[in-house]
């Protein structure tokens, strides 16, 4: 066979090249279009810094010790008499969690302020949940200051979700002043599904030298409280009540309390549930794909701890992303969670290890 010259081998290096170069950047265009949100994920310690580290402020408790020991333990000292407590969310649909907040906060709250919306975050109209299963909350319906916002459905809020939640927001701030909060009282800002610790709430009545404003260091669960995140979850905050005080959610001090409570995220008893809720709230174009709500799926996602969104961690450095990656390790503890879920274990059985069988309505 008659060897070839340097100069027919080159050209076909060339040809080689170029007939890869015409696969590859197809399949690499594609990659980009359709896995843009994961690359970018996955590259988030390039692109992005994280937030200044939050000052965390030691949490002390065991069963038993007299309040005036728990204040001293946390370097502040007793009131003679507890201040009032407010306790403010936004409501959406989760009533099973609604009620577990209610019964374990019930004993230390002067008024629960709840304001729900006709309308989803992303313009959906949505019954009134928690007008439609007021007798659930007769217990405590004296502390109840509730309103509901009508608004008209509007699909272009779904272009900007976070607008229409603002909107809740003030109407909350409005409605929290009509409760009869007056200045040095406590108010509680976090969304329904991130509960405080009575044990929190005792030190925030009774302790003179809390901080006026310092944010709750909650653990986070997902799905229910067999599937233990991490302590992640900041966004409920604690304030001495003034005239400048506004309901947020979103960074307002360096200050957290740690260990302060439960944020358990996506926790519903129905897959119905998860489908309107994964619609509703202010990150629905997570669902990119309309399989991503198909029962099936969600039900053996929530069973092995995987995203529903398929999405990688939103994490700030390489480590991080790669030690959450991949499914929630379970766990079998169910110490040191709400004594009302643990008081009505049948009731509540998906909250617990090994109840991720959910119905589909």
């Amino acid at each position: 066979m008659a060897r070839r010259s340097p100069i027919a081998l080159a050209i076909m290096r060339k040809l080689q090249l170029k007939h890869l170069l015409a696969i590859l950047i197809p399949v690499v265009v594609v990659a980009v279009v359709f896995h843009a949100r994961t690359i970018s994920y996955f590259l988030r310690p390039i692109w992005d810094t994280p937030p200044r580290p939050f000052t965390r402020i030691p949490h002390y408790y065991a069963q038993g010790l007299p309040m005036d020991q728990l204040c001293r333990l946390h370097g502040w000292s007793l009131l003679p008499s507890p201040r009032r407590v407010f306790d403010a969310i936004l409501f959406s649909n989760e009533l099973d969690l609604l009620e577990i907040r209610y019964r374990e906060l019930a004993p230390y709250v002067h008024k629960f302020v709840i304001l729900e919306s006709n309308v989803t975050f992303t313009g959906i109209a949505k019954p009134l949940h928690f007008v439609d299963n007021f007798a659930r909350f007769e217990f405590t319906s004296s502390k109840i200051s509730h309103e509901t916002l009508l608004s008209p459905a509007d699909s272009r809020a779904s272009k900007d979700p976070f607008q229409f939640e603002a909107k809740q927001r003030v109407a909350l701030n409005s409605l929290l002043r009509r409760s009869g909060i007056a200045t040095g009282d406590v108010v509680i800002m976090a969304d329904a599904d991130e509960i405080p610790s009575p044990e929190t709430i005792k030190l925030l009545q009774w302790c003179d030298g809390v901080p006026p404003v310092m944010h709750l260091e909650l653990r986070h669960y997902m799905y229910s409280f067999e599937f233990p995140v991490d302590y992640s979850s900041w966004r409920a905050s604690s304030h001495l009540f003034n005239q400048g005080t506004r309901y947020r959610h979103s960074r307002q001090t360096d200050l957290i309390l740690t260990d302060a409570g439960w944020h358990c995220s996506f926790c519903f008893r129905t897959i119905e549930e998860f489908v309107f809720k994964m619609t509703a709230y202010s990150h629905a174009d997570r669902v990119r794909r309309r399989s991503f709500l198909k029962p099936s799926r969600i039900q053996r996602i929530i069973c092995k701890g995987d995203n529903l969104f398929d999405m990688l961690p939103e994490e700030y450095s390489f480590q991080e992303i790669i030690k959450k990656m991949g499914s929630i390790s379970k766990s079998a503890s169910a110490v040191h969670l709400p004594a009302y879920l643990l008081e009505n274990p049948d009731k509540f059985r998906f909250l617990l290890p090994g109840g991720c069988s959910r119905s589909n309505r």
